[in-house]
């Protein structure tokens, strides 16, 4: 049998203390923080997490005039892998636009794409409407191609076009390499209707924007159990207690302990994240875009520009919450695969975090039906689906709308941890190997 460690594995890590922190956190948006919960209240909806699912949510609710609303985060606003990720926001889902269409049919898998780039631009909306410093770059989003064969590339811009009625833009070598300076690629696709921020910046302003339009916001709040009481839910923190007509359980790879069904149904899995130094005119040695970028492969990398001239630089995905010194070895060598001449450069920020997977690598959306929602599995899928679920579920609470029924099919399968992180480690490294063997045909 494999052996694998789970994602709380502790390892020594010899990097300075100080460069643990994530280059999300080290540049987060000054804020008083949130009181933790104290004594008994009521409200009419509890929200258990602090990130993207649970705050879009609560906006969502705050939008359509529900303000008796309390959000309870076990550590601080963004804590997870909504503080952590890439910062992409692109229409779509981690199963694929082909695979959904085949599952679904044209109907039903157009809707549920449309509900993702209605989200692109409701987060692009609330940036400018909230005045959230979150390092906007509405420039979009460029898929290079690893391979020589341009047919995947091919074949997904006319599916886009012919099913989902989007438009993605050729780029032929030439020009691709223009905007991005490396003999890897061979092609590309540009999705203009795309863009990136700093992912914990967006939280931050999202809280901000909710917590003045009623909602109240709890950190260092972590829910310790919950309990049915007639026709309500009491959840019980260490400090107070909230008794609640309605609760969402939005903790994505961080679990709560508080619903088996619904912690079972998730793999937390580890993804990692690194940060250059300041690049200055080096930059024009790698990018001519500002467009962030993520590759053909299954085992891709992603990466974007910062502001202040540093390369962002993230990809694999693994069972282990690796160390910050792991990581940064790990993804060095994998970008200067792509951008040798930055042989030399320093990393200054390297981290990992948590996301929550789906077995059929959909969001979990979803309802018991007796005032408890849950809304996860969000990774691999960039910001947007998470702003589409907090919609939905906002709607179906305060309008009855039932149109989070659409994710019907993608419920809540049992990941069958912990032999599920055997199975996902095995199923990257075959991917893996598969990209590796390609490369290698092609010479």
């Amino acid at each position: 049998m494999l052996a694998v460690s789970t994602p709380s594995t502790k390892v020594f890590d010899p990097m300075p203390a100080s460069r643990h922190l994530s280059y999300y956190r080290a540049t987060a948006t000054p804020y008083a923080a949130y009181a933790p919960l104290q004594g008994s209240s009521h409200a009419r909806v509890a929200i258990v997490g602090g990130g993207f699912a649970g705050l879009n949510t609560a906006m969502g609710l705050a939008e359509r005039g529900v303000r008796d609303v309390v959000l309870l985060e076990r550590e601080e606003i963004g804590f997870g892998a909504s503080g952590r990720n890439g910062g992409f926001v692109f229409a779509g889902y981690s199963l694929g636009e082909q695979s959904m269409l085949r599952q679904l049919g044209e109907p039903r898998a157009r809707a549920l794409f449309d509900l993702t780039t209605a989200a692109v631009q409701r987060i692009r909306q609330r940036v400018v409407d909230h005045a959230i410093p979150c390092d906007m770059a509405d420039k979009g989003v460029i898929w290079a191609n690893w391979f020589r064969d341009p047919a995947v590339l091919r074949q997904r811009q006319q599916l886009l076009a012919e099913h989902y009625g989007v438009e993605w833009q050729w780029l032929p070598q030439a020009e691709l390499r223009q905007r991005i300076r490396s003999e890897r690629y061979h092609d590309g696709l540009y999705e203009p209707d795309a863009l990136h921020l700093h992912p914990l910046n967006y939280a931050i302003g999202l809280a901000d924007a909710a917590s003045h339009q009623g909602v109240r916001i709890h950190e260092n709040s972590g829910v310790q159990s919950m309990s049915r009481e007639g026709l309500q839910w009491r959840l019980r923190t260490a400090q107070g207690d909230v008794l609640a007509d309605q609760v969402v359980l939005a903790c994505g790879g961080y679990l709560a302990g508080l619903q088996k069904p619904i912690d079972r149904a998730i793999l937390p899995i580890a993804t990692y994240v690194m940060v250059t130094e300041p690049l200055y005119e080096r930059m024009d040695e790698c990018l001519h875009t500002r467009a962030a970028v993520y590759d053909s492969r299954f085992a891709f990398d992603y990466y974007r520009p910062l502001p202040d001239t540093r390369l962002l630089w993230g990809g694999r995905i693994s069972v282990l919450n690796r160390s910050a010194s792991a990581v940064q070895r790990l993804l060095t060598r994998d970008l200067l695969r792509v951008f040798p001449q930055l042989k030399g450069i320093k990393v200054d920020y390297a981290w990992s975090g948590l996301m929550s997977y789906a077995r059929h690598q959909m969001p979990q959306i979803g309802s018991d039906g007796n005032g408890l929602w849950w809304a996860q599995a969000f990774g691999g899928h960039g910001l947007a689906p998470t702003c589409a679920a907090g919609e939905l579920v906002a709607a179906a609470i305060a309008e009855g709308d039932d149109r989070w029924k659409q994710f019907a099919d993608y419920g809540l399968d049992n990941a069958f941890r912990p032999f599920g992180y055997a199975g996902a480690q095995a199923h990257y490294w075959w991917q893996q190997g598969n990209d590796w063997l390609k490369t290698r045909l092609e010479g």
